[in-house]
């Protein structure tokens, strides 16, 4: 697996895994004064309330973003009820928690949302990358 980055206010941690993102942009246009990927660091976690911060995360649809308050277990350890949703010219979403099995055998635990690739196109299979905003998939 990648690298996660650690954003911290003292209250919070955001985390981010690049290689999950499929660059919604949804982070970005929720709270751009907070997500703005030409700025380094790109996540300033002092243009938000704590709440806000949170509630943006939790929209994030690959689970590439995620967070922990201190002094608490990371929120995506949790288990959650398991929802799937399919979006429009992009992935299948699945919100919860699952085991996926690859065709070798290993498994891997997945918690919060999970993006599936729908298009095909994708070098990081079964999940999406984004290659279907480049690409123009339809579906």
């Amino acid at each position: 697996m990648g690298k996660t980055k650690e954003y911290t206010n003292g209250e919070l941690t955001i985390t981010w895994e690049a290689e999950k993102c499929i660059h919604s942009a949804i982070c970005v246009n929720g709270l751009g004064e907070v997500f703005q990927p030409k700025e380094r660091p790109w996540i300033n976690m002092d243009a938000a309330s704590t709440e806000a911060l949170v509630k943006q995360v939790k929209a994030c649809p690959s689970g590439a973003l995620g967070y922990y308050r201190h002094g608490e277990k990371n929120i995506q350890a949790e288990t959650l009820e398991t929802k799937v949703e399919v979006l429009k010219d992009g992935p299948l979403l699945v919100y919860g928690t699952l085991k996926v099995t690859y065709k070798d055998g290993k498994e891997e635990l997945k918690n919060k949302t999970t993006a599936f690739c729908r298009c095909g196109a994708s070098h990081n299979k079964p999940y999406c990358d984004g290659t279907h905003v480049k690409d123009g998939f339809k579906g």
